[in-house]
């Protein structure tokens, strides 16, 4: 069995090992895409296979579609010419079940798929007459947050940025300035609408890659490298809208299991591949089944039913609670505890470690004794569902392996959000206490903890990175376990706003925090002791 258009028309072979694959034309569904397509995507990798992708191809099984999609990779080019191509731009969907089971489905929702590359002549042509055709509604990213920058920590702007925005539109060289010069294209032919959609995991998403836009337009104009009033054009509301959204699910590098078993199966080249530029991508893509997409329901050239895939359109403020809710609450504060626990008491799997009832406890009155009574309910995603899923489905799923030493990476840059806002909302209220919250300066302590690079039983580990490491590291250093010298020093990390979103003596919590780490020091065995102690 070959992953390729004439390999699936043995379509008996395909359904008797269990997979789903496309009953359409995809002949026809391709040269309809050509003429008119809808819709472009940035980003070809893992998620919007596993999500976006996916839920086109049940769509156009449903014909509520009739036209596909157009993938584009504008980083890793060999993720097109060794994945996409080798593959007819086919791709086999393992939807991993928390109950054990797995969906396997072929995806031919893809009907073209193309490098941003300038270099590559007919591609880029080809990317210029899509994006210049009046039927397109929405062009999506999935590119990564780093992906809209365009200054440096001081503020000033990247040099290939800069480069770009002195060269003009002709041959650019960096992404944006690619984007940028393909939605140029668009307002010389015509001008016609066009709704540009971040789904990238970060907030106000929308308004980060319209910063870069209007940037390269405003540069362009001012120094007389394009027509026409192209910078009215990417900032009317009317002509280029720039939606808010937020997307979750979780999409693992390509698993073995997971090959092992559509080997078993007698599907041939399925074989992952690191890239050069060390990308982890296979013909095949494993993600969980839980998903959400809210999207900002702002597209000045209409949109196609995408509602019926189960992706949720809505105002900008719902996004943001929906945003909020996950980062705030009901996710990643959760991520976090564990990750800073699993380090300290020598777990590699986020899954194993919801079979340890003292975490299981703790991530319970993290998310429903001490976050869930104060999220903001967006209505459109119940809170409560929300967070019995994470608890009981999507953190224990077996199949994905999610360590805790990835997610423990860039913590400081995260705490401020993931509690800090929390807290602020106790500080806020009539009715609740900021020192009645006992289990997330627990994390807190537990954090510095990990911070020492030496877990539970007295051994070493390393260290996630962080920006600020080497100055968290250079505080933590003089502190050894099992003694209390130099226990001081945390302060200095306890005030920091930046960090916690607070001062945490300032409201109240400070020396809550250096008690449990004082606690958590005194030997081998004290976490968990610990632990034990703060969960009864």
């Amino acid at each position: 069995m070959k992953l390729t258009e004439e390999g699936i028309q043995n379509s008996e072979q395909w359904l008797a090992k269990g997979y789903s694959i496309p009953q359409y034309d995809r002949e026809i569904l391709r040269n309809a895409t050509k003429k008119a397509p809808f819709w472009i995507h940035f980003g070809a990798g893992n998620i919007f296979r596993a999500f976006q992708a996916r839920v086109v191809e049940e769509l156009l099984e449903q014909g509520v579609l009739d036209r596909g999609l157009i993938v584009v990779e504008g980083y890793d080019y060999e993720i097109i010419d060794q994945i996409y191509r080798p593959h007819d731009d086919l791709s086999i969907a393992v939807t991993l079940k928390a109950d054990g089971s797995m969906e396997k489905k072929v995806v031919g929702s893809v009907v073209e798929s193309l490098c941003l590359d300038c270099d590559r002549t007919e591609e880029f042509n080809r990317l210029k007459e899509i994006m210049a055709n009046p039927s397109l509604s929405m062009v999506s990213f999935t590119i990564t947050e780093k992906g809209y920058s365009y200054k440096n920590a001081q503020g000033e702007i990247l040099p290939r940025i800069a480069n770009d925005m002195k060269q003009g539109p002709k041959h650019p060289e960096s992404y944006m300035g690619k984007v940028a010069a393909l939605l140029y294209e668009r307002f010389v032919k015509g001008a016609a609408p066009i709704a540009m959609v971040s789904m990238d995991n970060c907030s106000h998403n929308g308004d980060k890659l319209k910063e870069v836009i209007v940037a390269f337009a405003k540069a362009w104009q001012d120094n007389g490298f394009v027509k026409g009033d192209f910078l009215g054009y990417v900032t009317s509301k009317d002509k280029v809208s720039y939606p808010w959204t937020m997307i979750d699910k979780i999409t693992p590098r390509p698993d073995k299991k997971v090959e092992e078993m559509i080997l078993t199966d007698q599907v041939e080249d399925v074989a992952p591949i690191i890239t050069t530029k060390n990308t982890y991508i296979a013909p095949f893509v494993n993600a969980e089944e839980c998903e959400y997409l809210v999207i900002e329901d702002d597209f000045p050239n209409k949109r196609e039913a995408l509602e019926k895939g189960g992706f949720i359109f809505t105002d900008r403020e719902t996004v943001e609670k929906v945003e909020r809710m996950k980062v705030c609450t009901c996710l990643n504060p959760l991520h976090t505890a564990l990750a800073v626990f699993g380090c300290l008491l020598g777990y590699d799997l986020i899954a194993n470690e919801m079979k340890d009832e003292d975490l299981v406890s703790l991530v319970n009155e993290i998310g429903y004794v001490e976050g869930l009574p104060v999220v903001v309910d967006p209505h459109i995603i119940s809170p409560q569902k929300f967070i019995d899923e994470v608890v009981t489905k999507r953190i224990p799923n077996p199949f994905l392996p999610d360590t805790p030493q990835r997610i423990a990476t860039d913590t400081s840059q995260k705490l401020a959000i993931r509690y800090g806002e929390t807290i602020k909302a106790y500080a806020a209220s009539k009715d609740k206490e900021v020192i009645n919250l006992t289990k997330i300066p627990l994390v807190f302590a537990g954090w510095l903890r990990y911070l020492m690079g030496v877990d539970d039983m007295g051994k070493q580990f390393a260290l996630s990175s962080d920006p600020m490491l080497e100055e968290l590291t250079a505080i933590m250093r003089p502190i050894q376990l099992g003694s209390m010298e130099h226990v001081e020093n945390i302060s200095k990390i306890l005030s920091n706003k930046t960090i916690f979103g607070v001062d945490l003596y300032e409201v109240g919590l400070g020396k809550l925090v250096e008690e449990y780490f004082r606690e958590m020091n005194v030997g081998v065995g004290a976490v968990r002791k610990t632990l034990k102690a703060k969960l009864k």
